[in-house]
């Protein structure tokens, strides 16, 4: 299967294929003409797929980096490190940069590559579900700063992303339903029939028939957003749908507690049941957003008096000039901007 996020001079290839990863060279050759790669992973994904990598790219010279797994990685503390072996491994402009993981080695390697000599070619190959439906394609790269996520962070977009749907079997249970957290997301804004395919499956074994297709249609959900509004200005907002109250967990632990899939399953709900309150989304949708949220093993509670988490959403990137964007859903499959404040949290109580 293939995509083509259509941006102009920025446009690129996404490949959806099981087993496609051993034939990566075909697909950089296409995008890629120099001879150096570095391919920066991290210790959970590259002793399993690293070499598989190198060997399925014959003709480059392949540099790795490889850094711990987990949220914590995404820092600035990492940057010098990476730079540090680019320089190292004489890594120019016409050489390229393999992010090769989950959503932190995308983000963190990206925007490494945006920094790196004012830009070097990236190559997306996303190894988690996270990844693979939502962080690797649209363009953004980041780090975390201590005062919230994705606070440091650049439009930068990958010349090819490649999706091999076979490193999933790899991957420990909390990865896969880590994922869901977001392949939900997609059914709740802009796809009822997902989100009925999604409810009808008993677990996630039972949606592996399809799951080269639910790839697809997330990827191609994210395609059509990320070509109408390229730098987040309008309808792509609605691809944060749970974020603001997600982002807010994740920091309050320190990003130790909840996974970020399992953040955006709770800010889902909570969003839902509130907006429901206030009249502004159809009665039902809220628990009807539970169950499925349920039938992959994904928290719709966090425990938290909304409180503790209002001053991480000042400082969230969506809220402008004390004005708060927030999306909520007339009903599942149909997402819309709702301008707001902080006022908008004051009934949710203990979320």
């Amino acid at each position: 299967m293939e995509l083509t996020v259509n941006l102009g001079e920025n446009s690129y290839p996404i490949y959806i294929e099981s087993g496609i990863l051993a034939n990566a060279e075909t697909f950089v050759a296409q995008v890629f003409h120099g001879k150096r790669i570095m391919i920066i992973s991290d210790d959970h994904v590259f002793p399993i797929y690293g070499q598989k990598l190198v060997k399925a790219l014959p003709s480059y010279e392949c540099h790795s980096l490889v850094l711990p797994h987990g949220e914590l990685t995404k820092s600035f503390q990492s940057l010098p490190r990476i730079y540090a072996a680019m320089l190292e491994s004489n890594i120019t402009r016409s050489d390229l940069v393999i992010a090769l993981g989950g959503g932190v080695i995308g983000d963190l390697a990206g925007f490494a590559a945006a920094s790196y000599l004012r830009g070097v070619k990236l190559v997306q190959i996303p190894t988690s579900l996270l990844a693979q439906v939502d962080s690797s394609v649209g363009g953004k790269v980041a780090v975390d700063l201590p005062q919230g996520k994705n606070l440091a962070g650049a439009f930068f977009h990958p010349k090819l992303v490649l999706i091999d749907p076979d490193v999933l079997d790899t991957l420990p249970k909390r990865y896969i339903t880590d994922g869901m957290g977001e392949v939900i997301k997609y059914g709740c804004i802009k796809d009822a029939s997902l989100f009925e395919t999604l409810s009808s499956a008993p677990s996630f074994d039972g949606l592996k028939d399809w799951l080269s297709s639910i790839i697809y249609r997330c990827v191609d959900i994210k395609r059509i957003v990320v070509e109408g509004d390229q730098f987040d200005t309008g309808e792509r907002m609605l691809l944060n749908f749970g974020h603001t109250l997600a982002h807010t967990i994740e920091q309050y632990y320190h990003y130790e507690r909840e996974s970020h899939g399992e953040a955006v399953a709770i800010g889902m709900y909570q969003m839902t049941k509130i907006s429901e309150k206030a009249g502004l989304t159809v009665p039902g949708e809220a628990e009807r957003i539970k169950q499925v949220l349920d039938t992959y093993g994904l928290p719709c509670e966090c425990g938290l008096p909304v409180s503790a988490l209002l001053d991480a959403v000042r400082l969230d990137k969506k809220n402008l000039d004390n004005h708060l964007n927030v999306i909520l859903l007339h009903a599942i499959g149909d997402s819309y901007i709702y301008p707001t404040n902080l006022d908008f949290f004051e009934t949710a109580g203990v979320i």
